[in-house]
C-alpha cells in the first residue's frame, strides 16, 4: 500500500513553500524521521522528514517550484512492493497521486526535530551511506551537490556549476570557501578571433519573488486593509542613558556581549506595556471582544539579505539588561545565518523596528497585524537642549515613532504610553528600581 504524504502545515499560518532541495529519489528506501526535502517558507528554511518507513515511489514538485500546504509531496510504498520491484515500478513518473490503494495523511505535521539549514548545519541522513548501482551500459549521473541555499545562491552569482565542486564540509557539503576557490581556478572564456561582438546588456533584470518577500507583501497589505493606522512621533533626551551605556559597555564586552541601546528600549517597552494594556492587546471581532495579554513578547524587525523578518524575544519584562543584550545578539545572528526556527517567530504581542542604525529619524511603521502597535526607533542625534536650569547644553535626542491600530487605541493613550517610555529612557535607573 502506498502512503500519500502531503506538505504539512508546520504552523504560524503557513500556506506554501518553495522546494529548495530533494534529499531522496524514486526507488530509494527511507526511514521514518529521515529528511526528504528542504523547503523554504516565509519564515524559515526547514527540512521535512518522512512520516513513514518504506520505499519512495513518487515525488511531486521540482527544486525551485512552489508547493501549497496539503498538496501531495511524496508517495511512500510501505508494504506489498519491495526491493527491485519497487524500483521498477518507480521508473514511471505518475502524472498525479497514484490510483492504486493509498493511505492519505490528514492533518499531518512535521515529524521529529525541525532542522534549519545553515553553514555546518543539518546533514540529511539520506545522503549518508547511499548505495548507487553502476552498470557498464549506463553512464553514472553526476552527483547532486550537498549545500545550503546560501551556498547555492553564491555559486549562481559567480556563474559556476555547484555540482562540479568537491565539498570540504561535513559529509562532503559544499562550503562558501569551496565555491570561491573553484571560481578563482576556473578558466576564463576568451573570445575567439573574429567572434561577433557581445549583445547589448539587458536593461531589465527579472528575479522570482522569494517566499519571504511574498509574505511581506501579503502581510503589509493585510495590515493596511484591516487596521486603522495612526502614527504619533516624539523625542526623548537620553544623555543619562548614553552615559550608563558607555560606562558598562566594556564590562559587557569582557563577558562576550555587545551592549547597545536596544536592550534598554526593550525593557522600557515591556514595562510601559504593563501600565498601558491596550497596546498589548488584540481585537477579536469574531467574538466581539478584546484580548488583553498579560505576557510581553516583543518582536524585533531584523533586516536580512532575503528580507525583513521579525523574531520574538519572550517574556522581556522578566529579563535583565544583560540577558536582553545576549538575546538580541543571538536573534540577529540567527536571522543573518538563516537559522531562525518557527519557535523564534511565534507569539509576539508587540513589535519594535529600529531603523536608526541604518539612517533616518522618524517614520510611519506598519503594524504587525493583528498586534495593536509598533514602535519605530530612529537615529540618536546630538543637539542643543535646555536643561532644568534653563541652560542650553549639548544633549542626545532619540526620535520615536509609534503606529497603532486606531480602532483599539486612542491618541491620548498613545501619548501616555510614549510619556511612560520617555520617563524610563530619560532616567534609566528606574528600569531596575520598580
Amino acid at each position: 500500500m502506498r502512503h500519500v504524504f502531503k506538505f504539512p502545515d508546520i504552523g504560524e499560518g503557513l500556506e506554501e513553500g518553495t522546494i529548495v532541495e530533494w534529499y531522496v529519489e524514486k526507488g530509494q528506501e527511507v526511514e521514518s524521521g529521515q529528511s526528504l526535502v528542504q523547503v523554504e517558507t516565509d519564515k524559515v528554511t526547514t527540512d521535512i522528514p518522512s512520516p513513514k518507513s518504506g520505499t519512495i515511489a513518487a515525488l511531486y514538485g521540482k527544486e525551485g517550484e512552489t508547493i501549497n500546504v496539503g498538496d501531495p509531496l511524496a508517495e511512500i510504498e510501505i508494504e506489498g512492493v519491495e526491493g527491485e520491484a519497487a524500483q521498477e515500478e518507480a521508473k514511471e513518473e505518475p502524472k498525479g497521486p497514484s490510483e492504486e490503494t493509498v493511505e492519505e495523511e490528514e492533518g499531518a505535521g512535521v515529524v521529529g526535530t525541525i532542522e534549519v539549514a545553515g553553514e555546518g548545519g543539518h546533514l540529511p541522513s539520506s545522503q549518508e551511506g547511499m548505495e548507487q548501482k553502476e552498470t557498464e551500459e549506463e553512464e553514472k549521473p553526476p552527483k547532486k551537490a550537498l549545500a545550503t541555499p546560501v551556498a547555492r545562491a553564491l555559486a549562481k552569482d559567480l556563474g559556476v556549476d555547484i555540482h562540479k565542486i568537491k565539498g570540504t564540509g561535513p559529509g562532503g557539503r559544499v562550503m562558501k570557501q569551496d565555491i570561491h576557490d573553484y571560481a578563482e581556478k576556473a578558466p576564463k572564456a576568451q573570445p575567439s578571433e573574429g567572434a561577433p561582438a557581445e549583445e547589448p546588456a539587458q536593461t531589465v533584470e527579472y528575479e522570482d519573488l522569494t517566499q519571504i518577500r511574498k509574505t511581506i507583501a501579503k502581510n503589509m497589505t493585510r495590515s493596511k486593509q484591516n487596521a486603522a493606522h495612526m502614527t504619533v512621533m516624539d523625542e526623548v533626551e537620553i544623555s543619562e542613558l548614553v552615559r550608563i551605556r558607555n560606562k558598562y559597555k566594556e564590562k559587557y564586552k569582557e563577558k562576550g556581549v555587545k551592549l547597545n541601546y536596544l536592550p534598554f528600549i526593550l525593557k522600557a517597552t515591556a514595562m510601559a506595556l504593563r501600565k498601558h494594556r491596550q497596546l498589548n492587546s488584540e481585537m477579536d471581532l469574531d467574538n466581539d471582544r478584546m484580548l488583553f495579554k498579560k505576557y510581553y513578547n516583543i518582536g524585533i524587525a531584523v533586516d536580512t539579505e532575503k528580507g525583513l523578518v521579525v523574531p520574538v524575544i519572550k517574556h522581556v519584562d522578566r529579563l535583565t539588561i544583560f540577558e536582553l543584550a545576549e538575546k538580541t545578539a543571538e536573534i540577529a545572528r540567527k536571522a543573518r545565518d538563516s537559522e531562525l526556527t518557527m519557535e523564534d517567530m511565534k507569539d509576539g504581542t508587540f513589535t519594535i523596528t529600529s531603523y536608526g542604525s541604518i539612517g533616518g529619524q522618524f517614520a510611519q511603521p506598519v503594524i504587525n497585524y493583528p498586534q495593536a502597535g509598533i514602535l519605530g526607533v530612529g537615529r540618536i542625534l546630538k543637539k542643543p537642549v535646555v536643561n532644568d536650569q534653563d541652560q542650553v547644553v549639548p544633549g542626545h535626542i532619540l526620535p520615536l515613532s509609534m503606529s497603532v491600530d486606531h480602532r483599539i487605541v486612542d491618541g491620548g493613550e498613545v501619548s501616555r504610553f510614549l510619556n511612560t517610555m520617555m520617563e524610563y529612557l530619560g532616567d534609566p535607573i528606574t528600569l531596575i528600581m520598580e
